[in-house]
């Protein structure tokens, strides 16, 4: 029996913008994903990302959540790093 998939839309800013050189992902995830799995995943494909890891805020469909959020087909999921500027 095949393992359920949904998919989810990734918005990236800052640094992950940089790392992938886009703003938007889509994902196809197992189901029951925890956004910080994500995170994790982003991670092992870009590791200079680590040092975001503890400090980046997580935003599901415009509200803030927690890392442990599970993730539901057609989330939108936004990775939000520090960021200066004026």
């Amino acid at each position: 029996m095949s393992e359920s998939l949904i998919t989810v839309t990734l918005k990236l800013f800052a640094a992950y913008q940089e790392a992938y050189g886009r703003s938007e992902l889509v994902l196809q995830l197992p189901a029951q994903t925890s956004v910080a799995t994500v995170l994790a995943q982003l991670i092992a494909e870009h590791p200079e990302l680590q040092k975001w890891q503890n400090i980046t805020r997580f935003g599901v469909n415009l509200q803030f959540v927690p890392p442990e959020t599970l993730l539901q087909d057609g989330d939108e999921l936004v990775m939000i790093p520090p960021v200066s500027g004026g």
